[in-house]
């Protein structure tokens, strides 16, 4: 891949030929960031409306995504998924345990560890949120035609940091494997 920010030697020998192909690039560039904000808005959007029907926030939402897949997470993995403080997350955290959602137990060898699970109730608005969000997104895949699945996979991974990409490959593939719902391995 490319660093957008270095010119390759095509874009270079490029832009001699023609001056105006580094303002076609950016404003093409542009317009691709400025997708990603409305595509953002509209994948979040209608989670972001039952989310506040609770007084829960988009901070709640991957709190509560990322534990429900991934039952018996550590809080201290969870911490990584989401490069967030423990102060970050403290107030998320003890507002989904106080009111039901999420579950702490200590852990099996280290009682100073502290194991994650979604609740019943947890579980039933993890997937409700869920629903939403696949539902969009098979949508958008059906309307970009029958390769966007794997360009859009691609594009999206592409996105994330390269020193983090192998992780967040294990992490997706993990959850995307038939052992959901099982204890986590960590």
């Amino acid at each position: 891949m490319t660093d957008i920010t270095t010119p390759t030697k095509r874009e270079t020998t490029g832009r001699a030929r023609n001056p105006s192909a580094a303002t076609d690039e950016r404003v093409h560039l542009v317009a691709m960031v400025e997708l990603l904000f409305f595509a953002y808005r509209d994948f979040t959007g209608e989670a972001d409306a039952v989310l506040a029907e609770l007084d829960f926030g988009r901070a709640h939402h991957r709190v509560l995504h990322f534990v429900d897949r991934n039952r018996g997470l550590r809080v201290a993995d969870l911490l990584g998924i989401l490069r967030i403080t423990k102060q970050s997350l403290a107030r998320v955290l003890k507002q989904l345990v106080d009111e039901g959602y999420i579950e702490q137990t200590a852990g099996p060898s280290d009682r100073r560890e502290r194991r994650l699970t979604t609740t019943d109730k947890g579980r039933s608005l993890a997937e409700r949120l869920l629903a939403l969000q696949t539902k969009r997104i098979a949508g958008a895949l059906t309307a970009a035609g029958s390769q966007a699945q794997g360009v859009t996979e691609a594009f999206l991974l592409a996105m994330v940091a390269p020193d983090q990409r192998d992780d967040v490959r294990r992490l997706t593939k993990a959850f995307a494997h038939p052992s959901h719902g099982k204890d986590a391995a960590r």
